[in-house]
């Protein structure tokens, strides 16, 4: 009898969102995109060595597992049926790197997730063998050779650990970014799972030409990694399998995207020259170039966007990265404790207003686009007896800032039409004293929609929109209107510069720390990570002295 008073809404959509940090799963409805539940799960990053960050894909698939059954739950309180939910998307952190069994369905080691430094000698070797005048990885990729990527990470893996050397050797290994892993799982894991990829998650391993849309045979050789473990590669729209397990058995799995990507089509930046930038575990800002690759001679990456089912065309996009974004918050409430809860910063700057000559650039894994320096690590600087937590705290948010209007200007280069204003999204799109600076610091206005769940969102359009589903429009004239949250520069264009040039001074301080040994070898003193180790640490010391001296309590 209960069952009859479930409201009816009409299709529902659900999306699993697999970040850095954490997972989440959103249920919306196809046809309004309206949020009617979720549930999230904090996500453990361990640490084994300087610059290695590792996750337990076990862990990642509970989380994943949990998600679904409490938010059904939660929709079940909300007296909506579950029964509604035609299709599941799934958004993941891309270049996260995991190697499994697939007799035994076990990981043979933790997930080597996209921050990690130690191929930082891999890469210096590959880089050797690669002509000056034919950067055939490039051409074929649209990336750069760096620790960023699958490729180097499982190289690794097949250099350094046994267990996946011999699963390679005796024919039982499968490789995959987590989209993979999930979709294999998900859809029944050693019962027959679904071992597939999209095209967004293949064009961020290095090993997938973006111009064929296939796995490269040269590029495989060049890597030495063996093509029968790579998984097939598919649209980013699709049917791939049925849920085999859970609350939701049975449901086609119909959508997937890298996060980046997702997040793209969630802010229904479908025209060429629309662009989004998301605030996560790190900052991705990506431009839409159609169908066209656009190779960038500022330090971009050129990427798949989307390919919206088997038959629709290809879209790309030019991709700024940035490592360290929400990461920063994080690190200041679990490394250095001045704050609590990641929400503390907002009231911490908001106390201050001005980061008083004080400048952060938390380059903890080198730095990304447009520099693609390894060398350089984090660094606090402009420090006097003056400063305090708070200030640190305003120069960490706008560094993220900093670090966006860098990207943002690379970009603008390449595409020669600089943009009227930036739509963003990501969880720290909610610090408003954050996004004011954002405005500032590019000049430019601040666009952001009022449902923030732009990721999960673009997820669950990609699902809902599969051939064999059809309950999700992309039609533009069926797309929902989104109510948007608009922040106009408040400083004037002078001091916006001063500011951004005074960061790039500081950029250049942070490079060149590590000079010699690789983090292969494992030993922390090789890192020459003074900035982050020492110069924060005694610059503390010094700050805690002076105000003993001065009586100050």
């Amino acid at each position: 009898m209960a069952a009859s008073n479930k409201a009816v809404l009409g299709p529902l959509v659900g999306a699993v969102d697999q970040g850095t940090s954490s997972t989440r799963f959103l249920v919306f409805n196809s046809k309004t995109a309206e949020l009617l539940s979720h549930h999230q799960v904090e996500i453990k990053q361990e640490f084994p060595r300087e610059g290695w960050v590792e996750q337990d894909p076990k862990e990642i698939l509970h989380s994943v597992y949990e998600c679904i059954e409490k938010t059904c739950e939660k929709l079940g309180q909300l007296n909506i049926d579950i029964s509604n939910i035609k299709a599941i998307g799934v958004s993941n952190q891309r270049e996260t790197t995991v190697v499994w069994d697939k007799i035994t369905g076990e990981p043979l080691y933790n997930a080597v997730v996209w921050l990690d430094l130690r191929t930082q000698s891999t890469v210096e070797s590959l880089s050797k063998r690669i002509p000056g005048n034919n950067n055939f990885v490039k051409s074929k990729t649209g990336l750069p050779l760096s620790t960023y990527f699958s490729a180097v990470k499982l190289r690794w893996l097949l250099d350094n650990v046994r267990k996946v050397q011999k699963a390679v050797e005796e024919k039982r290994a499968l490789f995959g970014t987590i989209d993979s892993w999930l979709i294999w799982s998900l859809t029944g894991g050693v019962n027959g799972g679904v071992h597939c990829t999209d095209v967004t998650n293949a064009s961020r391993t290095m090993l997938f030409n973006i111009h064929s849309l296939e796995w490269d045979k040269q590029l495989c050789e060049f890597f030495g990694i063996p093509m029968e473990i790579l998984p097939n590669v598919r649209s980013s729209s699709e049917i791939y399998g049925l849920m085999k397990a859970g609350a939701l058995e049975g449901v086609p799995i119909s959508g997937c995207l890298g996060d980046q990507s997702a997040a793209l089509v969630g802010q229904m930046c479908f025209q060429i020259g629309q662009a989004k930038n998301t605030y996560g575990t790190g900052c991705f800002l990506l431009c839409n170039t159609g169908h066209k690759c656009v190779f960038s001679d500022h330090g971009l990456l050129t990427t798949v966007a989307y390919k919206l089912g088997r038959d629709k065309p290809v879209y790309y996009a030019l991709e700024g990265s940035v490592a360290i974004a929400g990461a920063v918050i994080r690190w200041l409430r679990d490394n250095l404790g001045i704050i609590k809860t990641s929400e503390e910063i907002e009231k911490l700057a908001k106390e201050v207003g001005t980061s008083y000559g004080c400048y952060f650039v938390p380059a903890f894994s080198g730095l990304y686009a447009p520099y693609w320096e390894p060398s350089a690590r984090g660094i606090i600087c402009g420090l006097t007896q003056f400063t305090n937590k708070c200030h640190i705290a305003f120069a960490a948010l706008e560094a993220v800032c900093f670090q966006t209007r860098e990207i943002l200007d690379a970009m603008n280069r390449d595409c020669g039409i600089p943009l009227s204003h930036l739509q963003v999204d990501g969880g720290m799109t909610s610090n408003k004293i954050l996004m004011q600076l954002q405005a500032d610091i590019l000049y430019i206005p601040v666009v952001k929609p009022s449902m923030p769940e732009t990721t999960a969102l673009g997820a669950a359009m990609a699902a809902g929109a599969a051939e064999g589903v059809g309950v999700w429009s992309l039609e533009p004239e069926d797309l929902s209107a989104v109510t948007m949250e608009r922040f106009e520069p408040q400083i004037n264009a002078e001091e916006s510069e001063i500011r951004y040039s005074t960061w790039k001074k500081a950029v250049m301080k942070s490079m060149g720390w590590v000079t010699t040994q690789s983090p292969e070898s494992g030993d922390p003193s090789i890192f020459c990570s003074l900035p982050l180790g020492f110069f924060i640490v005694s610059s503390m010391v010094m700050l805690i002295g002076a105000r003993y001296i001065s009586g100050i309590p």
